[in-house]
């Protein structure tokens, strides 16, 4: 749809402007009728992109293109148009981003232009060097006039790197003579900020394995400045195909280079402070969580002015402005040296990335350090002004989180600091920032989120250790909530159960697991995993359950055989509870049970002899305390042999949980550990990566099911 028609004064203000810049004295005759033509196409599409919605940055790009086709090239009309066009209001603050696309499509458009020339000029060389070999003075004489006359610069150098020849245009590039260029090598003319593989390539070129390549690439000028060129290198051979010379052909696109890096820099900092803006921040953090090292760490200190609204209010928004650019520059300067990113994310909130962080101390004194740069008072014209602040301090292993988790944790963390008094910094807790993330949910939207399918379920695979086998996998509920994303069980489990939610949830997650795997039963026959899935405590204890549970399994047609459902320690407290009936009934329904988590709370030991179960998981927390360097790695290993040879003797199979490394994966399977699930061997993914998994599957190998071999297919 396109957006509210602004007054007709001021799009006929834009358009004379518009008229004004391009009848202006560029070097360009156009004749008055086309440019009348031209001035009205182009306006009418920069006003569609400053005003439609949705967006389209297209319309902008063209408009610089047309531009381009029209011989509209002077830089200067490219600079002038971008100051015409910021100075135009537009919709949502899309300002920076229709210049950017307007900019781009003239440059692109310049770009295609120049590089036809490049190619005819490089197919004139051709054809003169084959015309040399049957006519050598006259095509010498044509070659050496297109040559000199060329409007971009030409170098010839031989395969072994010395430079033969310039033009003219390639002297004036480089501010330097003839003499100081021709015998010089091409490999002197390195500069730090040249593309990855571009020497690489060139040394495939002079080699004959290649034919031509194209780069931005900078060089050093004679006076020390740097400029900016597209790079065209084309071999040149003789008759027998052997190369004999290297032709290169350099485009100046500084200017070009520079309205980027400056549109660039717009996009990602904030106008204000200079400081990276939101957009840099989640960008770099992000990139974070690409290809993480195991054990990699990363720290957040969320801060915010205590009392800003207090200046701003009473002093004004220009005093207030000139205080959070002191704040930010404080900031900067304690830590950016420190190699930590501080940026602003908007109002009075700034943010500290730790990348690489060393553990929670490093964090901690992160915050420290925020708060010792804002103790001073700041001195504004002839106000000296107190600022304080409140950090919420986030450090975690970059595995246990997402970059929005982690980004609604700190935040959370910062309020916590602010409740507790301001002026202060409060360490990220796991169970505070559960409770309140699950108390805001449920609050506000899960009572009706079943309805309106915002839940859908992860499967996570569990892998044999004896043969590599795709063993089960393990469900996984997820609520895609409208205002806080993508919120794994930890954020709404806990509060659902406490609410009574608990029950219609986990009776929708056995449902659609179910199906689900009886799905792949009927694609895969045995090759099709195993499911497990998780009960709630409230579920276990609920008398219903073997009721639905006969229900869902008869609708689906799934054989209990398949399913594992994994209970937590808490869930039976003693040999007289009554939860004890239900899982027996389970189990005499077909169905094993495993227990979750194991190690992290159980009270009596005992217990464990009388549950009807058939596995453990050992805790995450038991594999991932052998990296803490903090802890004996072989006093944990010790801990973990034990659990196993304990379940093993109570004939039970056991599963580790957390594995994220081939090495801890090889030692698990070494003391006798039967299946294992992690990062290693894959995240939680959608139905339809688990069916690829399974089809990839390699058939009938033998396989531990339920404590005896078979093979696929018996």
């Amino acid at each position: 749809m396109t957006g509210a028609p602004e007054p007709s004064s001021g799009a006929e203000r834009f358009h004379e402007d518009w008229a004004r810049l391009l009848s202006g004295d560029h070097g360009t005759a156009v004749h008055p009728g086309l440019l009348g033509q031209l001035v009205s196409r182009t306006a009418g599409l920069l006003r569609r992109a400053q005003l439609d919605e949705p967006f389209e940055p297209h319309l902008a790009a063209e408009a610089g293109a047309q531009l381009v086709e029209a011989q509209f090239t002077d830089p200067i009309v490219l600079a002038r148009a971008v100051e015409l066009l910021q100075r135009q209001p537009a919709a949502d603050g899309r300002g920076p981003a229709l210049c950017g696309a307007f900019a781009a499509g003239w440059a692109a458009a310049l770009r295609e232009r120049t590089l036809r020339e490049q190619e005819a000029i490089r197919t004139a060389a051709d054809i003169a060097r084959k015309e040399a070999e049957r006519a050598l003075r006259a095509s010498e004489a044509r070659f050496r006039a297109l040559f000199e006359s060329a409007a971009i610069g030409i170098g010839i150098g031989d395969t072994n790197g010395n430079i033969l020849a310039v033009n003219k245009a390639l002297q004036e590039l480089f501010g330097a003579g003839p003499e100081d260029m021709i015998g010089r090598r091409v490999g002197d003319l390195v500069h730090p900020e040249d593309a990855d593989g571009v020497w690489d390539v060139y040394e495939e070129l002079v080699s004959g394995k290649r034919e031509y390549f194209q780069f931005d690439k900078p060089y050093y000028r004679q006076d020390g400045e740097v400029v900016w060129t597209h790079l065209t290198v084309s071999l040149i051979r003789d008759d027998d195909g052997t190369p004999q010379y290297q032709v290169a052909m350099l485009e100046d696109v500084t200017d070009r280079y520079r309205l980027q890096e400056r549109l660039r820099h717009q996009a990602t900092h904030d106008p204000l402070t200079g400081l990276p803006n939101r957009a840099a921040f989640f960008e770099r953090l992000e990139k974070l969580f690409e290809d993480p090292d195991p054990g990699a760490r990363f720290g957040l200190c969320y801060v915010d002015l205590d009392g800003f609204k207090v200046v701003n209010d009473s002093l004004g928004h220009d005093t207030g402005d000139q205080l959070l650019s002191a704040v930010a520059a404080r900031l900067k300067a304690a830590l950016s040296p420190l190699g930590h990113l501080v940026a602003r994310l908007g109002g009075d909130e700034f943010v500290v990335l730790l990348e690489n962080s060393r553990g929670e101390q490093e964090a901690v004194a992160a915050a420290k350090t925020v708060l010792k740069a804002l103790a001073g008072p700041v001195l504004i014209g002839d106000h000296k002004l107190a600022v304080g602040a409140s950090v919420g301090v986030l450090e975690r292993r970059v595995s246990t989180t997402t970059p929005g988790a982690a980004v609604r944790a700190a935040d959370l963390t910062l309020y916590r600091a602010k409740e507790a008094g301001r002026g202060r910094w409060t360490l990220f807790d796991p169970k505070e920032n559960a409770r309140a993330v699950s108390r805001y949910a449920v609050s506000v939207r899960m009572p009706a989120a079943l309805d309106r399918g915002e839940f859908f379920i992860d499967y996570q695979p569990l892998y044999a250790l004896a043969d590599g086998r795709l063993a089960a996998v393990e469900a996984l509920v997820r609520w895609r909530h409208p205002q806080l994303g993508v919120l794994g069980p930890d954020e709404f489990v806990t509060t659902a159960e406490e609410t009574g939610l608990i029950m219609p949830l986990g009776r929708w997650v056995l449902e659609q697991a179910c199906g689900q795997a009886a799905d792949w039963i009927r694609r895969f026959g045995d090759a099709a995993p195993q499911l497990n899935v998780n009960l709630a405590v409230r579920q276990a204890r609920s008398a219903a359950l073997v009721g639905d549970l006969n229900k869902i399994l008869d609708s689906t047609g799934l054989d209990p055989a398949r399913l594992q459902l994994e209970i937590t320690e808490s869930t039976v407290v003693g040999p007289e509870d009554e939860a004890l009936r239900t899982l027996h009934g389970l189990v005499e329904r077909g169905v094993s049970l495993a227990v979750d988590d194991f190690g992290t709370g159980w009270s009596n030991l005992a217990y464990l002899r009388d549950l009807p179960v058939s596995g453990l998981k050992i805790a995450g927390s038991f594999v991932g305390d052998l990296h803490d360097p903090a802890k004996d790695e072989e006093t944990g290993w010790r801990i973990v042999s034990g659990l196993v040879s304990m379940a093993h003797a109570l004939g039970l199979t056991v599963t580790a949980e957390g594995v994220e490394t081939r090495r801890d994966a090889e030692r698990l399977r070494v003391i006798g550990c039967d299946w294992a699930q992690g990062w290693h061997f894959g995240r939680p993914v959608r139905p339809a990566e688990i069916a690829r998994r399974i089809a990839e599957e390699p058939q009938g190998r033998p396989v531990a099911v339920r404590g005896r071999a078979v093979t696929h297919g018996e």
